[in-house]
């Protein structure tokens, strides 16, 4: 736990540097949010098994020819969680979030995909096993999430990234719907990151890993450490990305910086992997404002 602490400091800190430079700004920071749009929707995507890359993500949103076949699936799995992230960039800051809410997400998700679930919890005789666990009984799932939410809004005093890890690690133990459940929880951390004044979070794939291993540690013991890494993470990266962009510095690549610098590449990436640079990764490079 020797980290967190000093996760929870680091964000208190970006924060308050990025309220300071935002002032303003509302148009950059509209076109920061569109662009990243692709990489949440790849990333998500692809720890749920999706074969598409990004560029193919990309291209598929702004309706592009593919060079390979892709199946009617993935494409709607793209543009239809595209909708999603868009919807809460915009409407999150607007409208509390409520079961009716989670429902229309879902069936955004899953519309042309599987329609006989979208909007819809599990019913009676639909049960799911995540990992070595049989996921809650249908019949608690509205119950067991109002409780979720009540809890998250009872433990505000706490920090950000704690109450994330854990809304999150709860919601994916509930497992409330037949498919798309790892989809959903991730946007719902940005709908409420947004709501309380943060930047939303991209959970990369490269951390999949990680990710599972935070899932397992929630089971086993119900600790929250590894999620809470993965979430500080996270939102440092978001961070660093819009102070360089708003605080108007050169983004040049990690490499360019490394030489600038007279430091080795491999140093600055192990510093920019701890996060003791305001190195941020974009499209799976590491770049940084100079």
């Amino acid at each position: 736990m020797a980290k967190i602490p000093a996760i929870y400091r680091k964000i208190n800190s970006l924060r308050e540097r990025y309220w300071a430079v935002s002032v303003g700004k509302e148009a950059l920071l509209t076109l920061l949010s569109e662009a990243e749009v692709p990489e949440q929707v790849y990333n998500s995507n692809a720890i749920e098994n999706s074969t598409l890359t990004l560029e193919e993500t990309e291209k598929i949103l702004l309706q592009i020819d593919l060079d390979r076949y892709i199946s009617e699936r993935e494409i709607f799995e793209a543009k239809n969680l595209a909708r999603v992230v868009l919807y809460i960039n915009t409407k999150a800051k607007e409208q509390e979030f409520t079961i009716d809410r989670i429902l229309l997400l879902h069936k955004m998700l899953m519309g042309n995909i599987r329609e006989e679930i979208a909007g819809r919890f599990r019913k009676d005789g639909e049960w799911v096993r995540v990992g070595s666990y049989i996921a809650v009984d249908p019949q608690k799932i509205t119950e067991r999430l109002e409780n979720m939410f009540a809890k998250y809004q009872a433990t505000s005093p706490a920090h950000i990234i704690k109450r994330i890890a854990e809304l999150h690690l709860t919601f994916e133990y509930i497992h409330p719907f037949v498919d798309g459940n790892g989809r959903i929880g991730r946007v719902i951390n940005n709908y409420f990151l947004i709501r309380e004044g943060f930047v939303p979070i991209n959970i990369k794939f490269i951390d999949r890993k990680q990710y599972y291993e935070a899932f397992k540690e929630f089971d086993t013991s119900g600790a929250t450490r590894i999620m809470e890494e993965i979430v500080g993470k996270a939102l440092t990266n978001s961070y660093h990305k819009r102070l360089a962009y708003l605080e108007g510095k050169k983004i040049v690549s990690l490499k360019e910086f490394a030489t600038v610098k007279k430091m080795s590449h491999s140093n600055a990436i192990n510093k920019a992997n701890r996060q003791t640079l305001e190195a941020f990764l974009e499209k799976d490079e590491w770049k940084i404002g100079l």
